[in-house]
């Protein structure tokens, strides 16, 4: 084991949805931890955005990518370009939500929902993925949701994507583990991002969310950094196929 087995020094992470909320967060976390970042996100700036800021006041270096999740031939076009660049962390954090009940959740809700959440992170998993398993070594960490366990209400697109996510961690870990290559996901709890402020205004769901989080708080993205590094370091090395909680112990009430 190395000195500082958390040390990302020398590696290059990929991080999608990475201009705003967790992906912000991860993408300067990992930076901190010493690794070049790759940042894609829907109209993501090709300079002066807010990540690559932060990313270079940590003396690292940023290259953005700007892409559309829902757009499978863009996808496909993106992993063959992020495969060249031999990365060895991919982060699929991009993500989408609607809301809506089940009985009026539109098609066009449920394909967008499952072609950004779960379909892109396929597809671009395939290929930086494969070519990390012919390389030996690598780091894929997907996004999932306290929805990868429970049901959720008015949310069956979102639901049904972020449980299938754990579920091809498990499969991609299955298959590449014996290369070297480390699958895995994290669960966050409820996150004070832009995708939970309709929950936080409405006071009396942020209570009865609040009374059931033992942490007896929402979480900031600020809060995923550490399970980020872990699983994008040498020190996650003999973990493959779990789904990280990171919730307050939401989970756990």
């Amino acid at each position: 084991m190395t000195a500082n087995p958390f040390d990302l020094t020398g590696k290059v992470a990929i991080v999608t949805g990475a201009s705003s909320g967790i992906g912000l967060a991860m993408a300067e976390g990992l930076a901190a931890a010493g690794a070049d970042i790759v940042g894609v996100s829907v109209n993501m700036p090709m300079v002066g955005s807010e990540v690559s800021q932060r990313v270079e006041a940590l003396g690292r270096t940023f290259t953005p990518f700007d892409t559309d999740f829902a757009d499978r031939a863009a996808i496909t076009a993106l992993g063959e370009e992020l495969a060249a660049l031999n990365a060895d962390i991919l982060i699929n954090n991009a993500g989408t939500i609607r809301r809506a009940p089940a009985a009026e959740h539109s098609d066009e809700f449920w394909d967008e929902v499952i072609n950004v959440n779960l379909s892109s992170q396929f597809v671009l998993s395939r290929a930086v993925g494969g070519n990390m398993v012919k390389r030996g070594h690598g780091k894929i960490i997907f996004t999932g949701s306290l929805l990868s366990f429970q049901g959720g209400v008015n949310v069956p697109g979102y639901t049904a994507s972020k449980s299938a996510v754990v579920g091809l961690a498990k499969a991609l870990a299955n298959e590449w583990a014996v290369s070297g290559v480390n699958v895995n996901a994290i669960a966050p709890g409820y996150i004070a991002t832009a995708n939970t402020t309709a929950l936080r205004e409405d006071a009396a769901r942020s209570n009865a969310i609040l009374e059931r989080i033992p942490a007896g708080r929402w979480g900031q993205a600020s809060d995923l950094v550490g399970a980020a590094v872990f699983l994008s370091s040498s020190a996650s090395d003999y973990v493959n196929g779990i789904t990280l909680p990171v919730d307050g112990g939401w989970l756990a009430r």
